[in-house]
């Protein structure tokens, strides 16, 4: 384990887990930093997400709405979850979540980027999707913790001013919709 965290004058002397559930574990690290002073990095290790900006034909996109546990409140965002180890990739995931969520498939798909989101907590990345060619296959398979999750068709540009706003504070969504934006996609 401490191999893959070495590199650019750092190295990594030891790991150790200091808790671990399905979702993430938490580590401590023992470092050596590149001025040879050393320092413990408490941090959490969490899988890869994505994130889809689902856009139709009416230029409407899927924005959903559902009560954020950790943030103890109702909020707005894409289409998002975690890589599950059976996707193999982002973009499968990517497909599985929006389909999960809206019940909706998409035939042309494109990568935004990726987004670190939270950097001196955790490795946590989001990788983000732009996806049209919308078709409405009528299956929602929501999880347990999903069940208060709807989903509302809005106008891209009532999106951008939700981003503008504040109103969609999800670091996926909002990179979503401003990468899109900035590359004229939206």
């Amino acid at each position: 384990m401490c191999d893959e965290w070495t590199g650019r004058g750092w190295t990594a002397l030891a790991s150790e887990e200091l808790f671990a559930s399905k979702w993430f574990e938490v580590r401590r690290d023992d470092a050596l930093r590149p001025d040879g002073s050393r320092g413990v990095y408490d941090h959490v290790v969490a899988p890869p997400a994505v994130t889809v900006l689902a856009v139709d034909e009416r230029r409407l996109a899927a924005v959903t709405r559902q009560w954020i546990y950790t943030h103890r409140e109702p909020q707005w965002r894409l289409p998002a979850g975690r890589v599950d180890d059976g996707d193999g990739a982002p973009e499968a995931a990517a497909r599985r979540e929006l389909a999960e969520e809206t019940g909706f498939a998409a035939a042309d798909w494109a990568g935004l980027g990726a987004i670190n989101c939270a950097d001196s907590l955790s490795n946590h990345r989001d990788h983000a999707f732009f996806a049209t060619g919308l078709t409405d296959e009528g299956i929602r398979q929501l999880e347990p913790g999903e069940a208060d999750l709807q989903v509302h068709w809005v106008p891209v540009g009532q999106v951008l001013e939700m981003v503008l706003d504040g109103k969609l504070p999800h670091a996926g969504s909002t990179f979503a919709v401003l990468t899109a934006r900035v590359r004229g996609l939206i």
